[in-house]
């Protein structure tokens, strides 16, 4: 059935703490926001001796608000578009006492309560930034840190990269002509409210970060005005009285299936171009989902005025492609995050245009040892999938675990990149889509032969010669 976190699903804390078993490989975690810290986690529980970096002094990443990481894009009023039974770790339930959807500091405590409670804070290291990762001719990994005692290298088998796409803020490219006197930020500088505060505000982006910034703005800004080039169908978080993520079928369905629970959604939330935002030209199921239960009030209120793409910015107005101008002294752009990795040299890995193909989304063929975890998009939440992803890795590092020729890893990598890419139109934020359920039933069902795999060949070596 589809993945569902019950109250009761939730493992005993752990006890006496786990020793590495120092005949292991050694692994790098870089990150510890809600994709290092479960993967860390399995390392852990696998007895897999690990570092893992973060640059920040907490666990939780993009999810603590004002993290001192310099790095999160959480704002005051920031909630989970995923039910908590839906995105909760497997085995480790959020609080009954949360709400449907629950808030940034509510998901940044559930966070610092895994990691305690699966007793393995002591091995996560804080304030520490990773400057590169270097492959050497053996195969091994380099990796350069700097912390509160200076800058080091070590010696790695593996890297686990969990650091997230939601950092690297990407603006308009070319930047719109003309010339603006008001203050331009990103959505991912923006906080709370006293930013627009009696301002002249322009949002622009047409993502769950921009109708929450505009909803925001329309409650306290002098004028609030939301641009979008394409229109994007703006689905509700409850249905039929009950959170709308929960309406969901068995994950080997085909991805039709949950195409068409979109759209049934869609239809049940109402088509907001019905409110002067632009008429979608695609299919409900072919982007990835926009939530809000505040945008249709703020536009039907008239306190949000709904306009077309930018043609050009003009002092204190903007210019719109319909020929209509708003006043504005802050623009804010909620244009996407590019993917991008510093501490890898480019010559080693590159990414363009935000398209990053892997198996899985997990595992670089070219680059035997270096997983990535979290870098995925999914049309539910990354946690869930993230946490797969660890438990993978773990078995994989274990040799508990097998992967198929390589041939057949790259076949398989073509042939999943090139239908997600088929499923959803061309954009950068759609290079890294993934249907929740189906995803997790798919890469079970690869674990479990790679873990036949492994048995096969553990025999194939003892048997006599």
């Amino acid at each position: 059935m589809s993945y569902m976190v019950k109250a009761g699903h939730r493992a005993p804390a752990q006890g006496a703490p786990i020793t590495p078993d120092p005949t292991l490989p050694r692994v790098c975690v870089i990150g510890a926001g809600s994709s290092g810290i479960t993967a860390a986690k399995a390392l852990y529980g696998a007895r897999v001796p690990f570092e893992c970096y973060e640059q920040g002094p907490v666990v939780g990443g993009n999810w603590v608000y004002d993290n001192p990481n310099g790095s999160s894009a959480c704002y005051d009023t920031l909630e989970i578009n995923t039910s908590c039974p839906r995105m909760a770790y497997s085995d480790f339930a959020m609080p009954q006492d949360y709400p449907a959807y629950a808030m940034h500091h509510q998901v940044a405590a559930y966070f610092r309560d895994y990691v305690e409670h699966f007793g393995f804070g002591d091995r996560l290291t804080f304030s520490t930034t990773v400057d590169r990762v270097d492959r050497g001719a053996d195969g091994r990994w380099s990796v350069t840190v700097t912390g509160p005692d200076g800058t080091r290298t070590e010696e790695f088998d593996a890297v686990v990269v969990a650091t997230g796409h939601h950092w690297d803020a990407r603006w308009p490219e070319p930047a719109y002509p003309g010339t603006f006197d008001g203050q331009q930020i990103h959505s991912h500088d923006y906080r709370n409210a006293d930013q627009l505060k009696g301002r002249d505000v322009v949002v622009v982006g047409a993502g769950n970060s921009a109708m929450d910034i505009a909803v925001a703005a329309a409650e306290c800004a002098r004028s609030a005005s939301i641009s979008q080039r394409r229109g994007e169908w703006v689905l509700r978080k409850f249905l039929l009285g009950r959170p709308s993520d929960q309406i969901a079928l068995p994950a080997w369905l085909p991805w039709w299936v949950t195409s068409a629970r979109l759209a049934f959604g869609a239809a049940l939330s109402g088509n907001v171009a019905k409110l002067g935002l632009p008429q979608p030209t695609h299919r409900p199921g072919q982007s990835h989902p926009v939530q809000s239960e505040g945008i249709r009030d703020a536009l039907r209120s008239g306190r949000l005025t709904p306009r077309p793409g930018i043609e050009r910015l003009d002092g204190d107005r903007v210019v719109f492609v319909d020929g209509s101008s708003a006043p504005a002294d802050l623009i804010v752009w909620a244009t996407g995050y590019r993917v991008s990795f510093p501490f890898l040299d480019p010559d080693l890995l590159s990414v363009e245009d935000n398209d990053l193909p892997l198996w899985k989304r997990t595992v670089h063929p070219d680059l035997p040892g270096l997983y990535f975890v979290g870098l995925l998009q999914p049309v539910g939440a990354v946690m869930p999938l993230a946490e797969a992803q660890g438990a993978w890795i773990a078995e994989t590092v274990r040799g508990d675990y097998v992967a198929p020729d390589d041939t057949e890893v790259r076949a398989q990598m073509t042939r999943e990149d090139q239908l997600y890419k088929k499923r959803f139109y061309k954009s950068a934020r759609h290079t890294m889509e993934v249907d929740f359920d189906h995803y997790l039933w798919e890469l079970g069902r690869e674990r479990r032969r790679g873990a036949r795999r492994a048995s096969a060949a553990v025999a194939e070596s003892v048997r006599p010669g």
